[in-house]
């Protein structure tokens, strides 16, 4: 499976500058001859083709151009941007060349006025130096995915995209700090599979694209797979954060194990406090989001630092009518990574459903990972009721990707999660096996929930699935003003298995704090941290 790790790689997301404007000619891509297309008709298509025996999507046939188009050769392609599509409007649209790694290609329409026309891959849309490959990839191979521009070429801030479409069913967006960070998808089937099964990644293979109208984008999209297929809407806004409306009609060929619904996915290597990694890097942080935030449908603030874990973690939280959720950036300093790819600036992503979900849970797939190449953090929701084999459903849900934290509470913010099993050790957890069964837990809560409040008399509200804790409070924080809160607590766990923590600051029956929930993973015997 091609990753935004790997798209990233070969620049395919970089937000790089299109080729300069001297390379620029008059007049946009070849498009194809008229046909009616609508949300509605996109729906009855993927009716149809539900009741179908499911096809995969093509590959471009096989060709040594296609093999050659690894890393290098691709980054010298450009897109001359008086050649895109909808050139004159407030975003052109560019496209993402087919290669090594790209070789399913998707249908792109351009649509207007209810009429739909493919546009035909050409080679004089491309530019490229002598001697690459993709001279020889022959007319009509079709589009790997697309982007849309910031402005129109000669415009101030037309040196970059802001939202693409490439790879299965994926899609991000540029937050607020001009990066692309965290992804969505359309779909997630059998995330975290069983033995013995995998996971299912269903494919966008057609987009509709309209050209910007009062300041909104709006595209459509069909989904197939081996267990469903979907109709998709998308209307996304740039400003002053980008927005996107998904609204989604979805017909099963089969019942699924786990129907996961609007899915993100992100990297976590390490953050703070996981000291076991910090041998393999000079970096001190690397993740593209730290933890995830839901509010849940009683209102409820609930704040899930990310892990790494040493084997699969599934969490799932348990709700009804969700009000929110999303993988959030939420250490936004600079000096937490020392890194030029600027972590700090990666997007926030919070699913706002439109309607009520219902009963179900966000869950939360960690996969262990020992680089930052690989996208090893799922959040999505699972329906208690998934529709099943020869059902329909429709949903839909508003993305917002942005830098500022997406509910406004005075609630104070764990903005810091350590943990360490340090020389504090009492002689007697020193014990073979033992220690690696005992933690001690450093947080960090920020709030105006906390002002002129003495953090020794707080109520520090700890609840554990298994265990015990001991020497659990709160102090002032050396620094800072006001200071942070810094809490601590020594949890014990009783054998391997994982210990489900919860962890709230009262004050006179008063809450002060969201919910911080963490899921410690003890590490087997002998396992060196």
């Amino acid at each position: 499976m091609i990753t935004r790790r790997v798209m990233t790689a070969l620049g395919l997301l970089a937000l790089s500058p299109l080729a300069g404007r001297a390379l620029a000619a008059p007049g946009g891509p070849r498009l194809g001859a008229p046909e009616p297309m609508d949300f509605d008709r996109l729906k009855d298509l993927a009716r149809t083709l539900r009741d179908r025996p499911y096809t995969p999507p093509p590959e471009a046939p096989a060709s040594a151009a296609l093999d050659a188009l690894t890393y290098g050769p691709l980054q010298e392609i450009r897109y001359p941007p008086g050649r895109a599509l909808y050139a004159d409007s407030p975003y052109p649209v560019t496209f993402f060349h087919l290669g090594n790694f790209f070789r399913h290609p998707v249908k792109v329409y351009a649509l207007e006025g209810g009429q739909a026309r493919a546009v035909i891959y050409t080679h004089d849309l491309f530019t490229y130096p002598s001697g690459n490959p993709a001279k020889d990839v022959p007319d009509g191979a079709g589009f790997a995915g697309f982007r849309f521009q910031k402005a129109p070429a000669g415009q101030s801030g037309d040196d970059g995209d802001w939202l693409a479409f490439l790879g299965a069913s994926y899609f991000r967006a540029a937050g607020d700090g001009e990066q692309y960070g965290a992804s969505a998808r359309g779909i997630a089937i059998d995330t975290a599979p069983g033995p013995g099964k995998t996971e299912e990644f269903p494919v966008f293979t057609r987009f509709y694209v309209s050209p910007a109208a009062e300041g909104a984008v709006t595209v459509l999209a069909l989904l197939e797979g081996p267990s469903l297929t979907g109709a998709y809407r998308f209307v996304a806004r740039k400003a002053p954060h980008v927005v996107i409306d998904v609204a989604c009609t979805l017909y099963m060929r089969r019942t699924v194990e786990r129907f996961g619904l609007a899915p993100l996915t992100s990297m976590l290597w390490y953050s703070e406090g996981m000291s076991r990694f910090l041998a393999s890097d000079w970096r001190t942080e690397v993740h593209d989001s730290d933890g995830l935030l839901m509010q849940t449908g009683a209102g409820e603030l609930i704040w899930r630092p990310l892990n790494n874990p040493p084997r699969l973690s599934v969490s799932a939280f348990a709700d009804r009518s969700p009000r929110g959720f999303g993988l959030l950036q939420r250490d936004r300093a600079f000096d937490h990574y020392i890194d030029d790819g600027f972590e700090e600036n990666r997007p926030d992503i919070w699913v706002e459903p439109q309607g009520d979900w219902g009963q179900g849970s966000v869950q939360l797939v960690e996969i262990p990972t020992h680089q930052e190449t690989d996208d090893n953090i799922v959040a999505l929701w699972v329906p208690a009721d998934p529709p099943t084999a020869g059902t329909d459903r429709s949903f839909a849900y508003r993305l917002r990707w942005t830098a500022a934290e997406p509910v406004a509470t005075d609630l104070a913010r764990c903005v810091a999660t350590r943990a360490t099993k340090g020389s504090w050790l009492a002689e007697a957890d020193r014990k073979p096996g033992r220690a690696n069964l005992v933690r001690q837990f450093v947080l960090e809560f920020e709030g105006a929930a906390l002002a002129g409040l003495d953090p020794e008399k707080a109520e520090v509200a700890l609840t554990l699935s298994r265990g015990s804790a001991a020497e659990v409070g709160a102090t002032s924080a050396p620094y800072g003003k006001p200071s942070p809160w810094r809490v601590f607590l020594k949890v014990y766990a009783e054998g391997p298995e994982p210990v489900e923590m919860r962890l709230q600051l009262k004050s006179g029956g008063r809450l002060l704090s969201e919910t911080w929930a963490y899921r410690y993973d003890p590490e087997a015997p002998g396992t060196v941290l």
